[in-house]
């Protein structure tokens, strides 16, 4: 027979833990009540769709969050060991069937609602007139390519690749359209729709800007698109959200969103320091 020591440092240890996972439900509402680590502002009509997204599957989950998570703890403290005889409780089927079927049309329903946003990235083509940009993506930096003043983009071969002499996109030396803008910074106008054509050398990479919601990986061998209109003049941070290597934590660049006026400026001076 257990002692009445043995008894109460049982229900005390169950009363701890209740109190603990209310204290949880609590800290964990705070955090993201206050707002502690906000996401920047979005800067594309899509991104305002993910973040509408976002908010409503944050409040249904959280919601179910904090009743589970306090129904949890008011079972551990009601039912908590202090001497009582066990009883065995057969579990409801028809209960758990109601549950996983509204948590399985609650899933489908919120993955539904979402399709719009990521279709009109990844399945949706950009409009005609879209500003196209190849991206290269290899150990440890990212290269852009613009058309240069004849609006053609040179042909470019693997075989061609020289990052040393300034052709990491291995455009044909010989060519008589090798005029192209290779820039380390991506400079897009603000307002224009941009599509990327994206590749990578060596291993997976993944362009990632926070701004834009957009995260997509690159994988070698593949020429992935994606497109965005940015609409909020400024500078963001691009980086590189996949484990690629030692050098993973440099491979950063930036998204310069600019007036067309200043655009047209920023490639009138890259097209002269060309033909320098």
């Amino acid at each position: 027979m257990r002692s009445r020591e043995t008894e109460q440092g049982s229900g005390a240890t169950a009363g701890f833990l209740s109190l603990l996972l209310v204290i949880l439900v609590v800290a964990t509402v705070y955090i993201f009540a206050a707002r502690i680590w906000p996401m920047p502002p979005s800067i594309t009509r899509v991104g305002d769709w993910i973040d509408s997204q976002y908010r409503l599957t944050l409040w249904i989950t959280g919601i179910i969050f904090v009743m589970a998570q306090l129904g949890l703890a008011w079972m551990v403290f009601r039912y908590r060991d202090h001497g009582q005889k066990v009883r065995f409780v057969r579990g409801s089927h028809v209960l758990e069937v109601i549950w996983t079927t509204a948590t399985l049309v609650l899933f489908m329903a919120l993955g539904a609602m979402a399709v719009h946003a990521w279709s009109q990235v990844h399945f949706v083509a950009p409009a005609p007139g879209a500003l196209q940009i190849d991206v290269m993506a290899e150990q440890f930096t990212w290269n852009f390519r613009y058309a240069g003043p004849d609006g053609k983009f040179a042909p470019a071969e693997p075989k061609n690749y020289n990052d040393s002499l300034g052709n990491p996109f291995g455009i044909d030396p010989d060519s008589k359209d090798k005029d192209d803008i290779v820039s380390p910074i991506l400079v897009v106008p603000v307002d224009q729709e941009v599509e990327l054509r994206m590749e990578s050398k060596d291993v997976i990479h993944d362009f990632y800007v926070r701004e834009l919601r957009i995260k997509q990986d690159i994988v070698p061998g593949m020429i992935i698109p994606i497109h965005f209109t940015p609409r909020v003049i400024g500078r963001y941070e691009l980086m590189c959200a996949q484990l690629c290597g030692m050098g993973h934590n440099r491979m950063h660049s930036y998204l310069e969103v600019v007036s067309e006026t200043d655009f047209q400026k920023w490639l009138k001076q890259q097209e002269a320091e060309n033909q320098q």
